[in-house]
Formats: structure tokens, C-alpha cells, sequence
């Protein structure tokens, strides 16, 4: 993998011949940081045409290859209840285990900030699972705040329960 630096990343959306290499990297990074993934969430992790029907799909790119990759609601839209009127939420953000550690995370999560100010979005706000400690830590870092009244148990597949973490950004 070719080190990848803030200053060398590019940020663009997803291009159709890039869905299965993206779909790959997020399949990676999730399987990497969580236990127990189903075969059928893992499927809809890699199904980025599937993502595509309901936002965007960002990717970073270090050189040309795909290094990281996050979903946003299009423009007025949201993908999850988390969001409300006013703010951005953003679902998936994964980096391939073999780009941590070389500000892909953050580079992705300033790019979504960026992002939310151009739609004139108050707030940017996503869900973190309770072991993602290393990307909490990016999020407090880049002044998010835990959205505690927020948080509640999640299902996120049939029979499988997370008690996600609410952060938000305030613009």
C-alpha cells in the first residue's frame, strides 16, 4: 500500500468502475475493528450501487489507489434518524486497516465537515460503535461532541444490537 499523507489524499466521489474496490475497503475496515459481522451486513457494507440509491459514496485516494471511503445523504436528505433538520450525518466511514494512522480518518471526516458548510448544514452528526475508541478519539479531537440524549440501542441487522455513540459537530 503507498503511504498515504493528508497533503497526498484526494477526495472525490466514488466512480462505477471504483464500487467493488470500494466496497472491498469498507468490507476490510469493518472487519478489522468489529467481531461477529454477519454475511449479510458484510454484503450491504460492500454494496456500494445499493449506498449510491440512497446518498453519496466519498472516496480518498492515495495515488490511485482507495485508501478510505464514507457515505453522505445527498443534498437536503439524511440517511439515518439520528440526523435532523439542519444537520449532515454521515455512515460508514472506513480507512483499509493498512492506511491507519496516516490522517485518512480525519482527512474524510474534515472533507464531510467541508461538506456540510457548503449545504449550509448547522450541525454534522454520525453514530460510532462503543469500540471504535481510536476514531472517537479522532472525532473529540476535531472538536465533536458526544450527543448523549441521542444515544440508545440500535439494531442494526436482525438480532444484532449496538449501543451506538452520537457525536456531533457544531458550524
Amino acid at each position: 500500500m503507498t503511504p498515504a499523507t493528508p497533503s497526498t489524499l484526494t477526495i472525490r466521489l466514488v466512480e462505477p468502475h471504483e464500487y467493488a474496490e470500494a466496497g472491498r475497503v469498507t468490507v476490510e475496515a469493518y472487519r478489522h475493528s468489529y467481531d461477529g459481522l454477519t454475511d449479510g451486513y458484510l454484503a450491504s457494507l460492500a454494496d456500494v450501487a445499493g449506498r449510491l440509491a440512497h446518498g453519496e459514496v466519498w472516496v480518498a485516494l492515495s495515488a490511485d489507489e482507495i485508501v478510505g471511503t464514507v457515505w453522505v445523504p445527498r443534498p437536503g436528505e439524511r440517511l439515518s434518524e439520528l440526523a435532523r433538520e439542519g444537520e449532515l450525518d454521515f455512515r460508514q466511514l472506513a480507512v483499509a486497516p493498512a492506511a491507519r494512522g496516516r490522517g485518512v480518518g480525519e482527512a474524510l471526516t474534515r472533507h464531510i465537515i467541508d461538506l456540510a458548510r457548503a449545504r449550509g448544514a448547522r450541525r454534522v452528526v454520525m453514530n460510532s460503535g462503543p469500540e471504535m475508541l481510536g476514531a472517537h478519539a479522532l472525532y473529540l479531537k476535531l472538536g465533536f461532541r458526544r450527543l448523549t440524549e441521542r444515544e440508545h440501542p440500535v439494531e442494526v441487522e436482525p438480532g444484532r444490537v449496538i449501543d451506538l455513540r452520537a457525536f456531533g459537530f457544531d458550524l
